[in-house]
């Protein structure tokens, strides 16, 4: 059996797109702007990926989900508590361009100055100095001051959007690829290592992050390459499915993904004596993997494991589901289950199934298509006729040609694996088998 890729997926992000692996990761919306007794949102754009060069921001005010014409903002763009830039824009299609050319010195900007505001408009805007010179979390503060008419300047609150830019970084051995912000110098004694990253705990703040997601990348010849791995985020383990391995992606060097999502964040703060300005990562070395995941209702009433086969899977081929419901008290089957399995791709139903499983296990088969990549939601609804449910996530790769189970979504409480493997190849020794 070949290697085996673990890419991180979160069912939670099922509508939103494919590349998004990060908090606002090159997007974020501000949803119930008030401007003029009218409610929009405002939608902030950059680039996912830090580039090393040019790129566009853009800014579109939205009403009804139709953009709004003569629109004025005054936007105020941060990175961390320093502030990169503050100017009035005007857009008179709702859309305010910003081409950015990252270069030293002071930050200037070319364009038209127009409106009673004097405001920068253009096709696009250029802005050069120290901005979007790095990956990372930028934040923007925005004021709504013209929107339909702008000769008639409004009122209007302050709105933040957060939006990251992935980058990596590289540390010696180590390089880490943060979705979010970022992260600091690792320090690594042989047996974990371990690093920081700015964080903001208010629940301001969490309420709108749908996922942290953060590689720890190096060699596979490293001492550090070892079969299992136990994450640790501020001093709290985190549950098997938000720490993953991928030794596909990178040739020559192993990838280990952090994954949290917003219900993980809120249990890691509820933890925490002191509520700190920084997300502090460990990842200590194991040498026990565990396969496979199950998930719990959200009451715990019902827990469902869920497997597949073959483990490798390529778009064409059928995928065999197998999964057992359970007491969330006692982890037995229960016999008689009825449940409906539903997949979903970007935020859309491709395939539903209705049946009981009479010994508490069964299966469901279906084959995925390359229209289906990116995060695909497995949800089991209805579970024993109480209408109650949890749901699992994967994801459809088609440049590794193979998918993936890979994470418990948001909908359960808590996530376990049932059994552990042991493997000399650091892959799994056998394919998944109905549990009992």
């Amino acid at each position: 059996m070949g290697r085996i890729a673990l890419v991180i997926a979160v069912a939670a992000l099922a509508a939103a797109p494919a590349a998004a692996y990060g908090h606002g990761q090159g997007l974020d919306t501000i949803r119930g702007v008030l401007a003029d007794g009218r409610e929009l949102d405002v939608e902030v754009q950059m680039p996912a990926d830090y580039g090393g060069g040019a790129g566009d921001i853009t800014i579109t005010a939205l009403g009804d989900g139709e953009p709004v014409e003569d629109v004025t903002l005054l936007v105020g763009l941060y990175r961390g508590e320093r502030l990169v830039f503050r100017n009035y824009f005007f857009a008179a299609d709702g859309s305010v361009e910003m081409r950015v050319e990252p270069s030293g010195g002071d930050v200037k900007i070319r364009g038209e100055r127009t409106g009673l505001l004097d405001a920068w408009s253009g096709d696009p805007v250029v802005i050069t100095g120290p901005v979007l010179d790095s990956g990372g979390l930028y934040r923007f503060e925005i004021e709504v001051r013209t929107a339909g008419d702008r000769s008639r300047i409004t009122e209007s609150d302050t709105y933040e959007a957060d939006v990251s830019v992935a980058d990596t970084y590289g540390f010696g051995q180590f390089s880490i690829r943060s979705y979010f912000d970022v992260p600091g110098e690792p320090v690594y004694d042989g047996g974990s290592v371990a690093f920081g990253m700015p964080f903001d705990w208010r629940e301001s703040k969490i309420s709108h992050i749908p996922v942290v997601h953060v590689e720890v990348r190096f060699p596979k010849s490293s001492s550090f390459f070892t079969p299992g791995y136990e994450g640790y985020v501020n001093g709290q383990q985190l549950s098997k499915s938000s720490v993953t391995i991928d030794d596909y992606s990178r040739g020559e060097e192993r990838v280990v993904h952090f994954v949290l999502l917003e219900d993980h964040l809120r249990r890691i703060k509820a933890a925490l004596e002191a509520v700190p300005d920084v997300m502090e990562f460990e990842l200590r070395s194991t040498d026990v993997l565990e396969f496979p995941l199950s998930a719990f209702t959200l009451d715990e009433e019902f827990e469902v494991s869920l497997s597949w086969n073959p483990v490798e899977i390529e778009p064409g081929s059928e995928t065999e589901f197998v999964f057992t419901i359970r007491d969330g008290a006692t982890g037995e089957p229960l016999r008689n289950s009825d449940y409906t399995m539903v997949l979903l791709s970007s935020g859309e139903e491709i395939h539903r199934a209705s049946g009981t499983a009479q010994i508490g296990g069964y299966f469901e088969r279906f084959t995925f298509s390359e229209d289906h990549a990116g995060p695909v939601t497995v949800r089991f609804e209805d579970i024993r006729g109480t209408g109650k449910e949890t749901e699992f996530g994967i994801v459809v790769v088609p440049e590794f040609g193979l998918l993936y189970l890979v994470l418990a979504a948001s909908a359960a409480p808590a996530v376990i694996a049932r059994r552990a493997l042991r493997c000399p190849c650091f892959g799994w020794s056998e394919s998944p088998t109905p549990s009992s």
